[in-house]
């Protein structure tokens, strides 16, 4: 029941007869008024509002739309806008940390006239709380992966009722905990969508958590303490290390191409006391388990950045209720209220070492990490994966990982999937590197003309919204280097070169 609630679909007071491919058919019809929605009638779903929007000259949201909400269930709430000028496609947008509000981070796409819908995965709450998830297998469940499904059939449906006729293609297109949910669509729902997105998933979440811990186990050995780091010393240590490797690339300009070809002795950071030194060694080191690593490294980079470390890691950043950093945050909400039911627990006291034992019945809800996808493969679906190099939320170098396991599974990865890393770019966004992409160009120009994305220009935007930097984005091994001549802030001095030869593209 909970994995599938429509056998059929009522709208307007007729049934939505299924099609040869299990599919609702609506008939033939006009559209329908905004106002008629409201009367739509869908088993366990309830609509409670469904308004027009007229089109507007500024804010995120532009396009004249039809905007829908409505709860599925006990409480999967979800949003939908349904544009006037539609182009007959939908995209489903995810939603970040512990979500707890309905979002969506493909909303935008209204504007080009996309149907798009988002969910707060069946829950309220605040971004970083995951109080909400105590004693609740019925939640944990949702948020690890059924809302999105659901919501994905219930948005469809609507939009068939609405305009009379099909989607032509769905897509989903999320970043962090957005890009976890993007991987599990493709490893458990390969019907959903034509084309996937995933930028820089929390795929991993117990691995995640893992690390959460144990950095901030070396960077708050005590939390009334306050910050080990001041932002000086942060920004320091990143000047540091980028005069010692911005230029192994080819060129100097304040991004490292790929920071595993920085090796930084820590030791040598001046500027820093023992114990900030024996804090940096812990965060820059994998995660260790009991004989093998539970989580990958932290690459170097983004240490003084103002959405870097200061706010993801050591403090003096953004703080939250539940902590004075995000990984303090998210780490001890997870194990609190996702492992040990217990929110009294102890993050100083913890063994790092036992997470995957202990969080093996949240990894079954939480954890995309299987690297089949051959059901996805088997369907036509595409996927891309994008990821800032100097994420300080989530180690980039576990996408790496996660590639890398599809690709001993199936040679033959790049038909279906590739993987754009992102130099010198944040969590989602931010930093030095050029941060803006067209993804919704590249998945659909993939799916719909079959134009395999071979080169992504992405761009970084200065005040006022003037681009300032251009970068080809490679699909991965591949990674751009510099020619020899030209700006280095333009994408045209550069080419994409495979790792180890001297092929370019």
């Amino acid at each position: 029941m909970m994995r599938r609630i429509f056998g059929l679909a009522l709208a307007a007071g007729f049934c939505l007869p299924l099609g040869a491919n299990g599919v609702a058919q609506p008939p033939p019809a006009s559209r329908m008024s905004c106002e008629q929605i409201a009367s739509l009638a869908f088993p366990e779903v309830k609509i409670t509002a469904a308004a027009a929007v007229p089109a507007a000259t500024s804010g995120p949201i532009r396009a004249a739309h039809c905007r829908v909400a409505g709860t599925i269930g006990a409480e999967i709430r979800f949003s939908l806008l349904l544009p006037d000028e539609w182009n007959r496609k939908f995209v489903m947008g995810g939603g970040g940390g512990y979500v707890g509000t309905v979002q969506n981070q493909a909303q935008t796409v209204v504007n080009q006239g996309y149907a798009t819908a988002g969910t707060d995965t069946g829950h309220q709450g605040g971004l970083t709380d995951a109080s909400w998830a105590l004693d609740n297998p019925e939640r944990v469940v949702n948020f690890g992966f059924l809302a999105v499904h659901r919501t994905t059939e219930v948005a469809k449906a609507i939009v068939r009722a609405y305009y009379g006729a099909n989607e032509s293609h769905a897509y989903f297109s999320g970043c962090s905990n957005g890009g976890r949910q993007a991987l599990m669509e493709a490893q458990r729902y390969p019907d959903d969508f034509d084309g996937i997105v995933a930028g820089a998933p929390a795929y991993d979440f117990v691995g995640v958590a893992a690390q959460f811990i144990k950095d901030i186990q070396a960077v708050f050995p005590d939390e009334k303490a306050g910050p080990m780091f001041s932002a000086d010393v942060l920004k320091s240590v990143e000047a540091q290390i980028v005069a010692k490797c911005d230029a192994l690339d080819g060129v100097k300009d304040g991004v490292m191409e790929d920071p595993r070809k920085c090796a930084v002795d820590v030791a040598s950071l001046t500027g820093v006391t023992d114990a900030q030194r024996a804090g940096l060694k812990k965060v820059y080191a994998e995660t260790a388990g009991s004989g093998q690593a539970i989580y990958p490294a932290q690459p170097v980079g983004g240490e003084g950045e103002s959405a870097g470390w200061a706010t993801w890691i050591t403090g003096g950043g953004m703080t939250t209720p539940q902590g004075p950093s995000l990984r303090f945050a998210f780490g001890t909400q997870f194990f609190k209220y996702f492992v040990f039911s217990d929110p009294a627990w102890d993050y100083r006291k913890y063994d790092v070492a036992n997470t995957r034992r202990d969080a093996r019945a949240a990894a079954a809800a939480l954890n995309a990490t299987n690297a089949d996808l051959s059901a996805f493969k088997a369907k036509g679906r595409k996927l891309i994966l994008w990821h800032g190099w100097s994420d300080p939320a989530l180690t980039a170098l576990a996408s790496v990982k996660y590639y890398d396991q599809v690709q001993s599974k199936d040679p033959g990865v790049r038909d279906y999937f590739r993987m754009f890393m992102m130099p010198g770019v944040l969590h989602c966004a931010g930093g030095p590197g050029p941060d803006n992409a067209d993804w919704a160009a590249a998945i659909s120009d993939w799916v719909e003309h079959a134009k395999a994305p071979d080169r992504i220009v992405a761009s970084k935007l200065g005040p006022g919204g003037a681009v300032v930097r251009t970068r080809p984005l490679c699909p991965y091994p591949q990674h751009a280097e510099y020619k020899g001549s030209g700006s280095s802030d333009e994408a045209g001095s550069f080419a994409c070169r495979d790792q180890g030869s001297g092929t370019r593209h």
